[in-house]
């Protein structure tokens, strides 16, 4: 590989190539991402203090609303055939099983594994919150999320 990165530039482009569509898929996702936890985090220490589901809700309905649209004239731009608002429908049925994939994690850490105070350390337990919620139950949302949009959402037009 040479220092200006010329022998890199052809394997990224062929790499996006193959795997476009799951690439604008993460980005939207890490897009997503990004504005329900600043939203969350603004709501949470502004007007919602006291109100941190609230809070919550709000931020993962607006993020949800964003990634639906990109997702549609973004990442699976050349898929679909649905009537819209039965796309709609189905994206944010799919979108509230992934809420409940992501949340599951973060439950069994907590009540199935006890990896909450007092049978932990308060550092033990955040540690355990963080894993649980935005590792494992990120990327077990995502995978179901790829899976789900692909296969009802945005099917493609010769699906089978």
């Amino acid at each position: 590989m040479r220092i200006d990165g010329t022998l890199a530039r052809p394997r990224l482009q062929a790499l996006v190539g193959r795997h476009g569509e799951l690439v604008r898929f993460a980005v939207v996702g890490a897009s997503t991402f990004v504005i329900d936890t600043g939203m969350f985090l603004l709501l949470e220490n502004t007007i919602l203090e006291p109100k941190p589901v609230t809070a919550k809700i709000l931020a993962v309905l607006v993020a949800t609303i964003v990634g639906y649209l990109a997702n549609r004239e973004w990442s699976f731009r050349a898929r679909g055939g649905l009537a819209r608002p039965r796309e709609a429908t189905l994206y944010f049925v799919v979108s509230g099983i992934a809420l409940l994939v992501n949340a599951a994690p973060l439950g069994i850490s907590r009540y199935v594994l006890h990896l909450a105070a007092p049978y932990v350390s308060d550092f033990a337990e955040q540690a355990a919150d963080l894993v649980s919620a935005q590792v494992v139950g990120t990327l077990l949302a995502m995978a179901f999320r790829w899976w789900a949009f692909r296969r009802w959402v945005f099917p493609s037009a010769l699906a089978d």
